[in-house]
């Protein structure tokens, strides 16, 4: 089976939709000269990565990638960043992910901020499937989806051949 035999967002919409999240960012930050936006490993950071530059384009706020590297399948996973703690502190934070289903991986990935001193900690996703069991609610979303429990959400930024939203 071919990707675009279910493609529900094309790569025109879904960077329309990360723009759209950039303006909401930018509005709701419009004090700060400095955000971070932290990308869970995957498609989340490149995510972060598109975000933090249209961010830098329609505003004069200095948006900065950082990788939260994590293995989403393990209960509890260790979790690094790609920059220094002192980076992240005191700052208006934006973690970011491609899907929001359950919430597990959010909950983990929102965990190591909570030893830091942030100024403010958001969330930003691509899709939200609503399956949430975790408390867990994304700050901005480009895009809800319901689906059934067995459909896969596959959000894909880092193939410029096939950037889109998918389902199977």
């Amino acid at each position: 089976m071919e990707l675009t035999d279910n493609q529900i967002l094309n790569q025109t919409q879904v960077l329309q939709k990360i723009k759209r999240i950039a303006f909401e960012i930018y509005e709701n930050n419009f004090e700060e000269s400095e955000i971070i936006i932290a990308g869970i490993k995957g498609q989340g950071y490149s995510f972060a990565k598109l975000l933090a530059e249209m961010i830098g384009n329609i505003s004069s706020i200095k948006a900065i990638a950082v990788l939260i590297d994590m293995d989403k399948e393990v209960p509890n996973p260790s979790i690094t960043f790609d920059c220094e703690d002192s980076l992240l502190e005191q700052k208006a934070i934006i973690v970011v992910d491609d899907v929001l289903n359950t919430g597990r991986t959010f909950a983990y990935g929102l965990s190591p901020f909570l030893r830091l001193h942030v100024k403010r900690l958001q969330t930003a996703v691509i899709v939200d499937r609503g399956y949430h069991r975790f408390p867990i609610a994304a700050n901005y979303i480009g895009y809800e989806l319901s689906t059934t429990i067995n459909e896969h959400v596959k959000v894909i930024l880092d193939n410029p051949d096939e950037v889109g939203v998918y389902l199977s």
